[in-house]
């Protein structure tokens, strides 16, 4: 009955009801198997999906493990937002029961799909969306799958399916997906990052790496030439290199010495002004989604290819909460850069402001210093609004080299106090270097509410 020979017959536990946990348990209560699905949440969302889960012949609890039942199981899948350590999974491993991701279950459930994979640090979610929107410039049927959104497995449900997945993986999912094979792997970046979850910079990068696990001569893989740490990852990996770079003209794709092109494999792609994200490091975005979809197939090379290519990134829409302008009010820019979540991913924002800028950064905190980021607030930053529960952190990391004022965690205040802050000519950016889960469902709901209280004028104050 199971699509993939690796399955056990015998019930399968599904931990999480968010996104992906619905959608692997409809996937495979679909072709028959008996689940049980369960979240310790008990909020309105979850209690939905339980009862939606229930309705298709889904066992499902809300607000509660059952861990006897879990131990008995002849598979767990692990939504990515499951702590290893959280007491269904320990009881799993405990027992003997293998966990496998959302991904893992549907990709045994997508033979006919191909895939780019993407994952990094930072931009994997808008270089994944680039993918997407490049193979469909070119014709190919295409989604954007994954950690940036929507669960592989909802495709693997969906009638007909796609021909291309352009599939974002973070460190936490290929821990968890040992089949991912993807025909191109795309590498943007590395950093530390979620040291709150992991022991070392090292276990995180060793999750990473597990993109490479079944290389093979026919495999191909995109890889930043301007990061040393993705070129020692990927070195050893069977297949073929082609490396994107804002600096190397030798490298496949490359911004041209003065910075007006984009060139793919040695000739002109786009110029740079015709491209409508900001930043370089949305260059290197750009550069590396290109490439990887010319060289998934021999269809998507020659001219006439290049020439969607290019009309894909001309038509591209910037993606929300990702250095996202939401208003200018009384002369001042609000930008919304929520899914910041670490602080590379900040650095990366702050680099390429331009006006004075009142900073917001909280959440919480997630293992890492923050005093990376003095530099870049010191050529343009007037203020950073300190807020939530890394708080006190970023005051105890910067408090002494550039101006911070410490805040709380009602949101509506900070934002108000950054309204002060602010003149006309300035920005006001909200990119926090943590997680959102101290004062928000998500980055999602962090942003979003970033630019209602944005608009808000001063006589209406904070609701």
């Amino acid at each position: 009955m199971s699509s993939n020979p690796a399955e056990r017959d015998g019930e399968i536990a599904v931990i999480g009801l968010g996104s992906s946990g619905r959608a692997a348990a409809m996937l495979l209560a679909r072709e028959g198997r008996t689940v049980y699905a369960s979240d310790e949440g008990s909020g309105a969302g979850i209690q939905v999906t339980a009862e939606t889960l229930g309705a298709a012949g889904v066992a499902a609890d809300a607000g509660r493990h059952d861990l006897a039942r879990i131990a008995r199981a002849s598979l767990v899948v692990a939504s990515p937002g499951v702590p290893p350590d959280a007491p269904p999974l320990a009881t799993a491993r405990a027992a003997g029961v293998r966990i496998v991701s959302e991904v893992e279950i549907a990709l045994a459930r997508l033979p006919g799909v191909r895939y780019i994979a993407v994952t990094g640090t930072n931009g994997k979610t808008t270089t994944t969306a680039l993918v997407a929107h490049l193979l469909r410039a070119i014709g190919r049927r295409a989604v954007a799958a994954g950690n940036i959104g929507m669960p592989l497995a909802e495709v693997a449900l969906s009638d007909p399916l796609p021909e291309w997945v352009a599939l974002e993986l973070s460190s936490f999912q290929l821990h968890d997906t040992p089949s991912v094979n993807p025909d191109v792997g795309v590498l943007t970046n590395l950093s530390p990052d979620h040291l709150d979850r992991y022991r070392s910079a090292g276990d995180y990068y060793a999750d990473k790496a597990l993109l490479f696990a079944n290389a093979s001569g026919r495999s191909v893989w995109v890889l930043n030439a301007d990061d040393p740490a993705v070129v020692s990852m990927g070195a050893s990996a069977a297949g073929r290199h082609l490396r994107f770079s804002l600096r190397d003209q030798e490298a496949d794709a490359c911004l041209s010495v003065d910075g007006r092109q984009l060139r793919l494999r040695s000739g002109p792609l786009l110029p740079r002004d015709e491209f409508p994200l900001i930043g370089d490091h949305n260059v290197a975005n750009a550069l590396a989604a290109a490439l990887a979809v010319s060289a998934a197939d021999e269809a998507h090379q020659g001219s006439g290819a290049r020439a969607r290519l290019a009309d894909g990134l001309r038509s591209f829409t910037p993606l929300a909460h990702r250095l996202q302008v939401v208003g200018t009010y009384n002369g001042v820019q609000w930008i919304d850069d929520s899914k910041a979540t670490n602080v590379s991913s900040t650095l990366v924002a702050l680099r390429g402001m331009t006006r004075p800028t009142v900073l917001l950064l909280g959440g919480r905190h997630k293992g890492e210093p923050y005093t990376a980021l003095a530099e870049p607030i010191r050529k343009t930053g007037k203020v950073v609004l300190a807020y939530g529960e890394a708080a006190p952190r970023i005051v105890h990391d910067l408090g002494g080299l550039v101006h911070v004022e410490e805040w709380g965690s009602d949101f509506a205040v900070v934002v108000a106090r950054a309204r002060e802050c602010a003149a006309p000519g300035d920005a006001v950016l909200l990119s926090p270097a943590c997680s959102s889960f101290d004062m928000f469902r998500n980055y999602v709901e962090r942003g979003a509410t970033f630019a209602r209280l944005a608009g808000l004028q001063p006589s209406e104050g904070p609701s």
